[in-house]
């Protein structure tokens, strides 16, 4: 029969892994398996905003852009 022990470690340097738990006693033989977890950490769409390459070189091409936008709009 097995039991399954679980816990949320941190790699040390050196890629060292401490796990420890009351519910091992010295000389038990045990499998580690060791699962990376490789998930992105999510970042907010406020962290996001104003990073991208804009579309115009200058605020004054932009206004003129919009300008003939709106000529274009009217009859």
């Amino acid at each position: 029969m097995s039991q399954e022990l679980r816990q949320k470690v941190v790699v040390k340097p050196g890629g060292v892994i401490e796990f420890s738990s009351p519910e091992l006693t010295p000389g038990d033989l045990v499998d580690v398996i060791v699962i990376r977890d490789l998930a992105k950490k999510r970042q907010s769409l406020r962290s996001i905003i104003g990073t991208g390459k804009g579309c115009f070189a200058t605020p004054q091409e932009a206004d003129d852009f919009i300008s003939k936008e709106r000529d274009a709009w009217s009859l």
